[in-house]
């Protein structure tokens, strides 16, 4: 019997609530992003989660957002795995540029592709595109997390907007067209019932995605 996968923006961060650029920049939640972190782990309580395991990445709005998921079901201890495999996209030379201003250098358009494209870098050596960022994701799901889901594991992964949407394209099976026009919101719990050959049986969104971006 396979296992269940539940996939988690990190809460509202500082950066976040002033439009800016983060990336691998490490930032802490907004109060609004712990109130995020805390119903998120409320919801889940409410429906009886129990996990295995949980993996997050090395920044520590992730990192808090899991720590409250977990402390909301009862687990406070649960071994958590932090790997940057599931750190936030690297958004280069625009970390830290507010995103009105990086328009207004660059051009609306030109700052549209960086952030929305499939395959085009932000400028700077380290720029990641969201192709990007699924090399080095993909790779770290298949060999760390999908296995112990299909052991039967319950698993939670609490992570960035764009390293989980990466997860997201391959599991729900989208085109480089459609996750360009995806966002998740943050602190709300995506729920993936897996069957054995690691597709996708059921899925579930505990919360509100309407105002995701």
């Amino acid at each position: 019997m396979s296992g269940t996968l539940v996939l988690v923006r990190h809460g509202q961060s500082e950066w976040n609530l002033k439009n800016l650029f983060t990336g691998w920049r490490n930032v802490d939640l907004t109060e609004q992003g712990v109130a995020e972190a805390k119903e998120a782990g409320r919801v889940l309580a409410e429906r009886g989660f129990r996990f295995d395991i949980a993996f997050t990445s090395v920044l520590v709005r992730a990192e808090r957002t899991c720590q409250m998921i977990l402390d909301g079901v009862g687990q406070p201890d649960l071994e958590t795995i932090h790997d940057q495999a599931l750190n936030e996209r690297n958004y280069g030379d625009l970390a830290g540029l507010n995103k009105d201003d990086a328009r207004a250098r660059w051009g609306e358009e030109q700052v549209h592709v960086w952030r929305r494209s499939y395959d085009v870098p932000p400028p700077g050596a380290d720029g990641e595109s969201l192709k990007d960022t699924g090399a080095r994701v993909w790779p770290y799901y298949m060999t760390e997390i999908l296995p112990r889901v299909l052991r039967g594991q319950t698993v939670l992964v609490a992570a960035h907007g764009n390293s989980l949407r990466s997860l997201v394209m391959v599991l729900d099976r989208m085109s480089t067209d459609a996750i360009t026009k995806l966002n998740l919101a943050t602190g709300v719990p995506m729920i993936y019932r897996l069957k054995a050959d690691s597709t996708v049986a059921e899925k579930e969104i505990l919360g509100d995605m309407s105002g995701a971006h």
